[in-house]
C-alpha cells in the first residue's frame, strides 16, 4: 500500500489544509500520515476570533520518532507553512526522509490575487523558493510564482508567458513545476506543468466557474499528490486534479450560501475514486 505524509496546518472547522488533504488522499487508496504545523479553531478565510496554537516545536520530535521507527513514504507533501523556522524544519525533514523512490511535492502557499497572505513578505517568499529547490514538484499559483521569481504579478497573459514562468520556476531547482489557476480567457481555467528533464509542457483545463470557493487550491494539490503517488503520469495527474476540482466547485454552488467557508468535496469523493482507477 502506498504511503504519503502531508505537513500543514489543521483547522478544526472549515475546509482547507489537512481537513481537505487527509480525506482526499486517503480516498485515493493511499495511507496518509500527517504532521500538523498548527491547530486553529477555524480557518482564517472569513472567520474572526479564531484560536491558534503553533506546533513548530513538535515537528522535529515527530520526525525523530519516525526516523527511529524507520518509516518510509512514497510521497512527502507540504502545504501552508507559517514561519521561516517551519520552512527550515521541513527542509531538514526532506533530507531525512528522501529516498531514491519517493517524490517530494511542495505547495508554496504565499498568497493569491497578487497579494501576500497575512504575515508573509518577500523574505518569506525567498525562503519558500529555497524549499522548492528540493522538490520534485511544486504547485504555485501565478501570485506565488511571481513572488518567488521576483517579477510583477499579472492577471492577463498568454500561453507563451505561462511557459516562460514554468521554465523560470524550474530554474529554482525543482524538476516539474505546476502552475495552477491558469486561464487565457474567461471560459476555461486549469493548470500547466513543465517537465524540465524532457523539456515538455503539459496542460489541463476545465470550465471556469465565476465564483470563488475557499480551499480549492488545497483540493487540487491533494489530488495531484495522490495521483503522482499512485504512479500516474504528469498529464493524467493534471487531468484528475483539474477535473475533480471543477466537480467540487459545481457541487458547492447549490449550497454556496451555507458553505461559503469551503467546498462540498465530500459529495464528489465517489467520482474521485472512479477517476483514480
Amino acid at each position: 500500500m502506498k504511503k504519503a505524509v502531508t505537513i500543514q496546518d489543521i483547522s478544526c472547522f472549515g475546509k482547507c489544509s489537512l481537513t481537505v488533504a487527509l480525506p482526499i488522499i486517503s480516498a485515493m487508496g493511499i495511507e496518509t500520515a500527517v504532521i500538523p504545523t498548527a491547530v486553529l479553531s477555524t480557518h482564517t478565510g472569513g472567520f474572526t476570533g479564531y484560536t491558534f496554537r503553533d506546533l513548530t516545536d513538535d515537528i522535529p520530535e515527530i520526525a525523530n520518532h519516525w526516523k527511529n521507527l524507520n518509516l518510509k513514504f512514497n510521497a512527502v507533501y507540504t502545504g501552508y507553512l507559517g514561519s521561516a523556522e517551519q520552512i527550515n524544519i521541513v527542509s531538514e525533514f526532506f533530507d531525512d526522509f528522501r529516498t531514491e523512490e519517493n517524490v517530494i511535492i511542495v505547495d508554496p502557499v504565499l498568497g493569491d490575487n497578487g497579494k501576500f497572505y497575512a504575515g508573509f513578505g518577500e523574505d518569506f517568499a525567498e525562503k519558500m523558493s529555497s524549499l522548492c529547490s528540493k522538490a520534485d514538484y511544486i504547485l504555485p499559483n501565478m501570485t506565488e510564482a511571481s513572488f518567488m521569481l521576483k517579477i510583477p504579478y499579472t492577471e492577463t497573459y498568454e500561453r507563451n508567458y505561462a511557459e516562460n514562468i514554468l521554465r523560470r520556476l524550474a530554474g529554482l531547482g525543482c524538476k516539474i513545476p505546476v502552475l495552477t489557476g491558469v486561464h487565457f480567457d474567461n471560459r476555461e481555467q486549469g493548470a500547466m506543468a513543465y517537465d524540465s528533464v524532457n523539456d515538455r509542457f503539459y496542460c489541463s483545463f476545465g470550465e471556469n466557474i465565476e465564483r470563488s470557493v475557499h480551499g480549492t487550491g488545497d483540493i487540487f494539490a491533494s489530488v495531484f499528490t495522490g495521483a503522482v503517488t499512485l504512479g500516474k503520469d504528469i498529464q493524467k495527474s493534471l487531468d484528475i486534479a483539474v477535473n475533480y476540482t471543477v466537480e467540487c466547485i459545481k457541487a458547492t454552488m447549490p449550497y454556496f450560501e451555507e458553505m461559503w467557508y469551503g467546498s462540498c468535496f465530500e459529495l464528489c469523493i465517489g467520482k474521485l475514486i472512479e477517476m483514480t482507477k
